[in-house]
Order: structure tokens, then C-alpha cells, then sequence
């Protein structure tokens, strides 16, 4: 169907959508990440980076409302209200038919935040974003997808993402907290490694065990990328979220959403303390 006037989408999946999904699981599985280009207007993009500062500078302004992941560079998880495009996004016909692909007809949203590397962002160390699951290990699956859009259309000088396809199967005992890879590693990361350009409207969505990093910002603007973290069920990763809804917002939301949603409903909502220390402190925080 065309998009109206009305909708924040710019583009939707060209084709069949088991043609999308059948592409998208394939630059999966094979390189640990896939894109949708133009899935969104730039004015849709502009009010999201509007929200993402609004949050970004609440979360400062009280104790461990943001986490670093290196010099300069600041994590910050939200509820689905602080973010206007919450429903856009999880809706989104390419969002939904990955998910669907990927992780089965019961996906879980169990994340939403972003990434924030500023001015002065260093190189991260190589990792990727938890330890690999029993699944992936024992029955090569992925059990979990990060979505990421960015706010800004990206440039060099941003410090753009550098991902090494195709090492969401690496399975190594000398990873350190199972996320970090050894020195000795890197080269194999550094002859792999792909810089990203995204574009505002575009989403990606990535194994989040494909080896990454981000790269040093030596601009003088900060690149916001938004978040959105997806599980199979029983993968997991909800514990390590603390995402919650009001009762009013839950009852304004699509069973599209709902069926998708699986946090507590709240009459007020607490602000998030970020839990990603050991991020943190590896990445020289």
C-alpha cells in the first residue's frame, strides 16, 4: 500500500514480503547485518533526534542515567513514551517482517534506547554487544536483533559504525566476559572491518554478536543513533532491560505492539538506571 500524506514512512519493502524477509535473513546469517534504505521521511527522522536529545540530557542530570561506552560516547535507555516514533518504528513493514524471519511469529521487543558517540569519541575496543547464547553456539540460530536508526546523515568525520561480517559465529573461550576478543584477535576483525554511512531514514538491523566498534568523531557534532533491541523468546535479554508502559499508553497502543510487548504496566513510570558496567569499564570509561 502507498504511503499518505500522514505516514512517516518514505519507502516500504519492495516485492513480496517473504522475498524481503527471505533477503534480510539471508545478510544475516551471512554477514551478521542487513539494511532498509529510506525507510523513513527526514522530518520523521528530525522530531526522533528531537526526543533522543530530551532524553539524553534528563538522563545526565541524575545518577547512572547514562552509561559510557568510551570517551565520549554515552548509552542511554528510555520507555516507548519518551520516543514519539515508538509505534512507527515496531510497525514498520520491514521492521515487522525481519523480526518475523528471524526470531519467529512471537518476537519480543525488550529495548529501546541509543548511542551517543560526541566530539572527541575515541576508538571502542572490538566486542559485540553480550556473550554468544547456548543457541547460537549448539544450533547456529540467532535468537536476538538490534535495530539501529540513525538521527544525522553520517560522514567520516562522525566516527561512523565499523562492523566485521560475518563473525556472529565466533566462538571463542578467551573472549573476556565473552564479549571482548584478545589483541591477537583484531587483525582478523581489521582486514573484515566495513564502515556504515547511514543515511537519516534509513534502519539497519544486525546480529548483535557480529564483531564491532565505533570509530573515532572528530567532527563537531554528535551522531545519535537510536536502538531498538529484539528477542526470540526465551533468549533473554529482557533482564538486562528495565522498560516499562502506563496503563493509559498501553491501552492507546495496536495489538501489533502489544502481542510484542511484554513489560510491566505501570500507573508512573521510574527513570532507567543503566546496568552496562562491565561495557563501561572495559571501554575505558
Amino acid at each position: 500500500m502507498a504511503p499518505d500524506h500522514d505516514s512517516p514512512f518514505t519507502t516500504t519493502p519492495t516485492g513480496d514480503s517473504d522475498d524481503t524477509a527471505v533477503g534480510a535473513l539471508g545478510d544475516l546469517y551471512r554477514d551478521g547485518i542487513t539494511a532498509c534504505r529510506g525507510a523513513f521521511g527526514t522530518d520523521w527522522v528530525d522530531r526522533a533526534r528531537e526526543d533522543v536529545e530530551a532524553a539524553y540530557a534528563e538522563a545526565r542530570s541524575r545518577p547512572d542515567g547514562a552509561v559510557g561506552r568510551g570517551p565520549q560516547r554515552w548509552y542511554v535507555e528510555i520507555h516507548p513514551e519518551q520516543f514519539r516514533g515508538f509505534v512507527d518504528l515496531v510497525t514498520h513493514p520491514w521492521v515487522v517482517s525481519v523480526c518475523r524471519a528471524v526470531l519467529g511469529p512471537r518476537y519480543e521487543i525488550v529495548e529501546l534506547g541509543f548511542d551517543t558517540p560526541f566530539p572527541g569519541a575515541a576508538y571502542q575496543p572490538w566486542h559485540r554487544d553480550f556473550p554468544m547464547p547456548d543457541e547460537t553456539r549448539q544450533q547456529r540460530r540467532l535468537t536476538s536483533l538490534a535495530f539501529n536508526l540513525t538521527t544525522v546523515d553520517t560522514v567520516e568525520e562522525m566516527g561512523p559504525f565499523e562492523v566485521a561480517p560475518g563473525t556472529q559465529w565466533d566462538d571463542h573461550a578467551d573472549f573476556d566476559h565473552g564479549m571482548f576478543p584478545p589483541a591477537s584477535r583484531h587483525p582478523r576483525y581489521q582486514e573484515r572491518a566495513v564502515r556504515k554511512y547511514p543515511q537519516r531514514g534509513d534502519i539497519s538491523a544486525r546480529s548483535a554478536l557480529t564483531i564491532h566498534r565505533g570509530t573515532p568523531n572528530v567532527s563537531t557534532v554528535a551522531r545519535p543513533v537510536l536502538v531498538l533491541g529484539v528477542d526470540a523468546p526465551g533468549a533473554g535479554n529482557a533482564d538486562r532491560h528495565d522498560m516499562a508502559v502506563t496503563r493509559a499508553y498501553w491501552e492507546s497502543l495496536p495489538p501489533l505492539v502489544r502481542d510484542h510487548l511484554p513489560v510491566p504496566v505501570v500507573d508512573t513510570l521510574t527513570p532507567i538506571r543503566q546496568k552496562h558496567t562491565i561495557e563501561g569499564l572495559v571501554m575505558g570509561v
